[in-house]
């Protein structure tokens, strides 16, 4: 399937494009584009799907996805609420892989860096202190012009392929089509998904949102996804329950209902077999290391 085909815009003054988002609804959908982009997500919480990974992601987070691998970031539903006051903060960038010319990466100097770029094909999670520094010259490259914003990209490239393993995100064998008639028939799932997690999504209604037939949905979905619906389903309830979990204003019980469980055992099951952990367990950890 392919996701929304999106052009990037670097201005007639720029190799490569950076951007400040404050809009929890700038390319709020699944789609991908031919450049690679970095992303930090400064402040702002939601669901991150990048290929056939779905988590939660939080402020602080920051993401090297690869050229043409589909990725969606839905901000949560507070975020779209300005009576509440919740806000986001982005930081983008986007850049072609060969933007500095078909043989830059070929210098023997350049090798980790290629090799960053070749793992960004499944997404990568950056993690630990690189994410500082490397956020920080994003937002130097906002207000920086001529060969000085090369060199910031350059260096935060760098930074990332000399640092810590990063995690990647979608599987090895993700792969999906380019099938421009259906350009939005994931996106349309995910979306719905996202807002009736909490009540049973019935197979008929599910299938007339993609717009196939219900018997043909399963495998269609699964072929596209390498998961079934049923797995999806329980990995965004288990992601909203982690998103519960670290706010801490539910106790357990109330945030397994919240979460579209019917009943605790379900939801203790589920939640260990998605995050490797008990529900407590995920919670204290994530207190000793927030």
């Amino acid at each position: 399937m392919k996701p929304l085909l999106l052009k990037v815009s670097s201005g007639p003054a720029h190799s490569f494009s950076v951007r400040y988002d404050v809009l929890p609804d700038i390319n709020n959908r699944w789609h991908c584009h031919p450049e690679l982009e970095l992303i930090y997500l400064k402040k702002g919480n939601g669901t991150q799907f990048i290929g056939d990974s779905i988590k939660q992601f939080k402020a602080g987070d920051m993401v090297l996805v690869g050229s043409n691998l589909p990725h969606y970031w839905r901000f949560d539903d507070t975020y779209f609420n300005q009576d509440e006051g919740a806000g986001v903060e982005v930081f983008v960038v986007h850049f072609c892989e060969n933007f500095w010319g078909e043989q830059f990466l070929q210098l023997p100097e350049n090798k980790l860096i290629k090799v960053l770029l070749e793992k960004s094909k499944r997404g990568l999670q950056i993690m630990g202190g690189t994410k500082e520094r490397v956020s920080n010259q994003m937002a130097a490259m906002l207000s920086t012009d001529g060969a000085e914003r090369i060199i910031m990209l350059l260096k935060a490239l760098n930074a990332i392929a000399t640092s810590l393993p990063s995690n990647y995100l979608a599987s090895i064998g993700f792969k999906y089509d380019h099938n421009d008639s259906e350009n939005d028939r994931l996106n349309n799932i995910y979306e719905y998904s996202m807002q009736n997690f909490r009540k049973k999504i019935y197979l008929d209604e599910i299938a007339e949102i993609a717009g196939v037939s219900s018997n043909s949905f399963c495998r269609y979905f699964k072929s596209k996804t390498r998961k079934t619906f049923s797995q999806f389903i329980i990995e965004i309830k288990v992601g909203h329950a982690c998103k519960l979990l670290i706010e801490d204003k539910l106790n357990i019980k109330q945030l397994c209902y919240d979460s579209g469980f019917n009943n605790f055992s379900t939801f203790h099951k589920h939640f260990k077999l998605v995050t490797g952990k008990s529900p407590l367990m995920y919670q204290k950890e994530f207190t000793k290391n927030p």
